[in-house]
């Protein structure tokens, strides 16, 4: 059997190099220019490690490099279909820019956003992507104080770039589709799920109003129910709504596929019948939810277009070592049919 083959220390590069081993490991960890060792020793020490297989951690070669070609990205949650066709688009996206892609998942704790911020600082990432974040703010802060940008996506911040669905004019959209399929007079609008504090909820109730203004009707503010994204939370909601109400609402807008997962739980436990079933809306997109019945419509977020103009931002960013807070809302799109602000009226 061949003898396995050495693996190369440290020792061993000082060797080659004609240099010492505290030398050898200032270069490999990055602190060559603290400790006034020459440039032109430091690339020596870096071509042999790489001609001999030393193993190098990308956080050691990112300090070696002043570059690390590292870009993180926080999101919130994995088990939702928009989010994770994000981030596997996310990582698509930064492979194909030359970045070495890094996520997270910190389930909306602020907590863990601002330590995973933290963390991908330490290993040098040159840009962060805050998606969904509760506080990209904060976010902001931590990392403009170490040099690195970030910019949010999903929900905005105000200190840096966002980009976002256009979620007023997607809910305002989809509420009036849904009132032209009710052909029994004046229907009772339900609006279900997610939190009165977030950005995109805010803009999805003032749609969802909007639509029904449209058609002259107004909405009870005991209608709209910001219960949070939950199923648990969203089946809960939903059950007590009936029963208080004594009544099945005609429509439900479902602030999200999470939340619709619990509206069908409670819709099985209170109705039983499918075809008894109210008239559906969800603000985010799932094709087997989809095809589950005809009385479901669903807004489909552009993640496509979105991460389009989220590495525009990057590179600009990249290239001016600078940035500017805006924000840009794609559209988003209904039976596969781009939405248009300016036409989400009947």
């Amino acid at each position: 059997m061949p003898e396995a083959q050495k693996k190369t220390t440290i020792y061993d590069l000082a060797r080659l190099a004609g240099t010492s081993a505290g030398t050898v490991s200032a270069v490999i960890n990055g602190n060559w220019r603290k400790r006034r060792i020459s440039e032109k020793l430091a690339k020596r020490v870096m071509q042999l490690a790489n001609e001999h297989g030393f193993a190098l951690n990308m956080q050691a070669r990112a300090l070696s490099r002043e570059r690390s070609g590292i870009i993180g990205m926080i999101v919130p949650m994995y088990d939702n279909r928009y989010f994770s066709s994000i981030a596997q688009g996310f990582e698509t996206r930064a492979r194909d820019a030359g970045y070495f892609p890094i996520v997270t998942c910190t389930r909306r704790d602020p907590e863990l956003e601002i330590a995973a911020a933290r963390s991908m600082l330490g290993y040098q990432v040159e840009h962060i992507i805050c998606t969904g974040a509760t506080d990209p703010d904060k976010i902001h802060d931590i990392c403009a104080a170490a040099g690195v940008p970030t910019t949010n996506l999903d929900l905005p911040g105000s200190k840096s770039p966002s980009v976002i669905s256009d979620n007023f004019g997607g809910s305002r959209a989809l509420t009036n589709l849904l009132l032209d399929r009710f052909k029994h007079g004046k229907a009772n609008l339900l609006f279900l799920g997610g939190r009165n504090t977030d950005h995109n909820t805010k803009e999805r109730i003032r749609g969802f109003v909007a639509a029904a203004d449209d058609h002259h009707l107004a909405i009870d503010p005991a209608w709209i129910l910001p219960c949070g994204y939950a199923a648990e939370k969203a089946e809960t909601a939903l059950i007590g709504f009936i029963k208080s109400k004594n009544i099945v609402p005609d429509i439900i807008f479902v602030n999200s596929t999470i939340s619709l997962e619990g509206v069908f739980r409670a819709l099985d436990r209170t109705l039983g019948d499918t075809s008894n079933y109210p008239i559906l809306g969800c603000f985010d997109w799932d094709p087997f939810a989809a095809r589950a019945s005809e009385k479901i419509l669903m807004v489909r977020q552009d993640v496509d277009g979105m991460l389009t103009h989220l590495f525009d931002l990057v590179t600009s960013t990249a290239n001016r070592q600078d940035q500017e807070a805006g924000l840009i809302e794609v559209p988003t799109m209904i039976d596969g049919f781009k939405v248009d602000r300016s036409e989400a009226v009947t």
